[in-house]
C-alpha cells in the first residue's frame, strides 16, 4: 500500500519543480514508510510513498518502462498480476521487477484504458504517456483505494491520495464549500461526489480520466458497474456452493504477500468466514486479532475466541474502555474531511494492534452491503411491501398520524412507530434516503442559520440517494437500496474509514469480500436468497454452515458499537454545551438551536448524541483545514 502524488500541465507543458512534488509526498508519508521516490518531465511531475508488500527489493516507484514512455505511480495491490503478467509476456512483453507495478506499464502499452477490466485488485493509479503526451488516472472498482485531484490557478492538474496531499500544494486554494456541509450533516460523511474545500475532486470508484494535452479537461468516465437486474437460476444449495467458491477465491487471491499477514477477527459472520477460509490454505496458524469493550453489551471476545480457538488461529485482543475519545483529534488529522462514523475510533484500535504483528490484515468489510445484512435493508423491503398494499389515502393519513406520534429515540427501530409511519406516507427511495443518514432535514433546518438555508437553495444530502435509487438497475426495492450503497456508503464511509484508519498506522487492509466477482454474483441473488425469514445475508450464512457454529451465523448482528451518546452526557458534556459558542459553527448554525439541542440530550428529552458528533467533528475538521 503507498500513497502518490502529482501534477500535470494539460496546457503549456511548464517545468515542475520537484521539491512541490516531495512537499505533497511527506504529507502522505504514514501511507508509505519504507521509501519514497520522484520523477518530473516537462509538464509532468510524480511522486511515491512506498509500504513495501511484493517484490521486497524491486518495485520502487515512480517506474518507467526501458524506453521512458511510459512511467507510473500507483497505490494499491492487483491480485491477478501473476495471470496479466503471463498474458502480456506471450504478447513479447519483457518485465525487469517480480512485483504488480510494472504490470500496468506492459499492460497500458499493450490495451491502454481497457487494461482496467483485466485488473482484480484495490488500486488508484496514474499514468504519464509521452507519446500521445497524456495523463490517464485509474480507480478501482469498489473505490477501496481514494484518489483526490484539482485544478489549479497555474493550469496544472494536481491529483494525491489524500486530501492533505493536495493542501501541500501552496496553489490549492482552501476555501469551504457549504454545500458540503449538508451533505456532512445528512450522510455523516462527506461523498465521493462532494469535497469539504471547493473545486478538489474525488475520482469515482470505477472510473478513469484521460486528459490530453492541449485539449479541455474531460469528465471521468465510467468503466464498471454493478448491476442487480440479472437473477441466478439454481436451488439454494447450487448457488450456495458458487458463492462459497467465490468467497474461497476472494481470500485466497488476497493472502499474497511478502510480509507478515493477519485478519481482523471481530466474532461476527464476515470476518469469521475470511479467518475460515484463511486457515483452510495456511500453512501457519492465522494471526488474528480482536478489539474488545469494558461494556458487556459492545463486546464481541467471547465470540471471537470462539472463531480463534475453532481455527486455532495465533490471537491477539485489547480491550478499549468506552470512554477512548482521546482518539479525536488523531482521527481528525487522519480523515481530512469531517468523518462522523464513530465506529473509526474501534477500526483504529483494531488496525493499531494488527500492526504490531503484521503488515497485511484481511477485513470482512462489504458483505453486508453485497448480501443485504444490514438491518435497513429488512426494514426498507417490509415497507416497500406495506406501501404496495395500501391505497394512497390511508398511506397519507399514516404520515398524519406519525407526525403527531411521540418520538422514541431509545426503542428499537421496530417499535419507533413514528419513524415507520412517516417513512409509510413517502416515496420508497425518499423514506431510505432519510434512513439511511444521521440528522434528518428537519432537525437540520432547525440548527442551520438563515443565511445557510439560502446558500444551499434546494441542496440536500439525500437527493443523491433518491436519484441513484431511481435509476439504479435492479428489479426492487432491495436492488436499489443495494446499489446505492454500493455508490455512496461503501466509498464514503466503509472504505474511507478503513483506508484511513489503516493507512494512520501503516498498515494494508484488504477486502476479500469485495472481489468484483462476489458482487457481480451476489447482485444476481433474488432478493429471498439474501433476506429470508428475518435474516440478512441467508445465503451466505447457509454457505458457511460447514464452517461456522450457528451460534456464530445466526446472532443478532452488533457491529462496533461507540456509546458518543452516552459520551455526551457524560465525560464530553462539556464539549456539547460547547459547541454552541463555537465561532466556527456560528458560521452555518443558529448557536441557540446548538444549545437547546445539547440541553435535550444531557436531560434526556431526546437522543442527539450522533448530530452533536457531528457538530464536534465538523468544528475540529474545518478548525484544522482552514483556521
Amino acid at each position: 500500500m503507498c500513497g502518490i502524488a502529482g501534477l500535470f500541465y494539460p496546457g503549456t507543458p511548464k517545468p515542475v519543480e520537484p521539491g512541490r512534488i516531495a512537499a505533497m509526498c511527506d504529507a502522505l508519508a504514514h501511507r508509505g514508510p519504507d521509501g519514497s521516490g520522484i520523477w518530473t518531465a516537462p509538464g509532468v511531475g510524480f511522486g511515491h510513498r512506498r509500504l513495501s508488500i511484493i517484490d521486497l527489493a524491486g518495485g520502487r516507484q515512480p517506474m518507467a518502462t526501458d524506453d521512458g514512455d511510459i512511467t507510473v505511480t500507483y497505490n494499491g495491490e492487483i491480485y491477478n498480476f501473476a495471470e496479466v503478467r503471463a498474458e502480456l509476456e506471450a504478447k513479447g512483453a519483457r518485465f525487469r521487477t517480480a512485483g504488480d507495478t510494472e504490470v500496468l506499464l506492459h499492460g497500458w502499452r499493450a490495451w491502454g484504458p481497457d487494461l482496467l477490466p483485466r485488473l482484480n485488485g484495490m488500486f488508484a493509479f496514474a499514468i504519464h504517456d509521452a507519446r500521445t503526451q497524456t495523463l490517464f488516472l485509474g480507480r478501482d472498482r469498489m473505490g477501496v483505494k481514494p484518489l483526490h485531484h484539482v485544478e489549479l490557478a497555474d493550469g496544472a492538474i494536481a491529483f494525491a491520495s489524500e486530501l492533505k496531499g493536495l493542501l501541500a500544494h501552496p496553489l490549492v486554494r482552501r476555501e469551504l464549500d457549504a454545500t458540503a456541509i449538508e451533505d456532512f450533516m445528512g450522510l455523516g460523511y462527506v461523498p465521493d461526489d462532494a469535497c469539504i474545500v471547493a473545486g478538489v475532486k474525488k475520482l469515482p470508484a470505477g472510473h478513469f480520466l484521460l486528459i490530453e494535452r492541449g485539449k479541455p479537461v474531460p469528465q471521468p468516465r465510467q468503466w464498471w458497474d454493478v448491476d442487480f437486474s440479472n437473477r441466478a437460476k439454481g436451488s439454494a444449495a447450487d448457488l450456495a456452493a458458487e458463492l462459497t467458491e467465490h468467497l474461497r477465491v476472494g481470500v485466497r487471491s488476497r493472502m499474497v504477500a511478502d510480509v507478515p499477514l493477519g485478519a481482523f477477527l471481530s466474532g461476527g459472520v464476515d470476518s469469521s468466514a475470511v479467518v475460515a477460509l484463511m486457515a483452510e490454505v495456511s500453512k501457519h496458524a492465522v494471526k488474528t486479532c480482536t478489539i474488545g469493550f469494558d461494556e458487556a453489551g459492545h463486546d464481541e471476545r467471547s465470540h471471537a475466541t470462539t472463531i480463534a480457538r475453532r481455527f486455532a488461529t495465533d490471537h491477539r485482543e485489547r480491550v478499549v474502555a468506552a470512554d477512548d475519545f482521546a482518539l479525536i483529534d488523531t482521527l481528525v488529522a487522519a480523515f481530512d474531511e469531517p468523518f462522523a462514523d464513530a465506529s473509526a475510533l474501534a477500526t483504529y484500535r483494531v488496525c493499531e494492534l494488527a500492526r504490531a504483528e503484521v503488515t497485511v490484515a484481511l477485513s470482512g468489510d462489504g458483505a453486508d452491503e453485497a448480501m443485504a445484512g444490514y438491518r435497513r435493508y429488512r426494514f426498507h423491503a417490509g415497507e416497500e411491501r406495506v406501501r404496495g398494499l395500501l391505497p394512497g389515502p390511508l398511506r397519507r393519513a399514516a404520515g398524519a398520524l406519525g407526525a403527531v406520534f411521540p418520538k422514541a429515540d431509545w426503542a428499537p427501530r421496530p417499535l419507533r412507530a413514528k419513524t415507520t409511519l412517516l417513512a409509510l406516507a413517502e416515496d420508497g427511495a425518499a423514506a431510505y434516503a432519510k434512513g439511511v443518514g444521521v440528522t434528518r432535514p428537519e432537525l437540520r433546518a432547525r440548527l442551520y442559520t438563515d443565511a445557510m438555508m439560502r446558500a444551499l437553495g434546494d441542496h440536500a444530502a439525500e437527493l443523491r440517494y433518491w436519484r441513484t435509487m431511481k435509476a439504479a438497475p435492479g428489479r426492487d426495492a432491495l436492488d436499489a437500496a443495494q446499489y446505492a450503497d454500493f455508490k455512496h456508503w461503501l466509498p464514503g464511509d466503509i472504505l474511507t474509514k478503513i483506508d484511513r484508519t489503516s493507512m494512520a498506522v501503516s498498515l494494508e487492509a484488504r477486502e476479500p469480500l469485495l472481489d468484483h466477482r462476489l458482487i457481480e454474483f451476489a447482485a444476481t441473488l433474488p432478493s429471498a436468497m439474501r433476506i429470508r425469514g428475518g435474516q440478512g445475508k441467508w445465503l451466505m450464512k447457509k454457505a458457511m454452515e460447514p464452517y461456522l457454529p450457528r451460534d456464530i451465523l445466526y446472532r443478532p448482528k452488533m457491529g462496533f458499537v461507540t456509546p458518543v451518546s452516552a459520551w455526551f452526557r457524560g465525560a464530553l458534556a462539556g464539549e456539547a454545551a460547547g459547541l454552541a459558542r463555537s465561532p466556527i459553527l456560528a458560521t452555518w448554525f443558529e448557536p441557540a438551536a446548538i444549545e437547546t439541542l445539547a440541553s435535550e440530550h444531557r436531560v434526556g428529552r431526546a437522543d442527539h448524541g450522533r448530530t452533536l458528533w457531528q457538530l464536534m467533528m465538523l468544528e475540529r475538521s474545518v478548525g484544522r483545514l482552514f483556521g
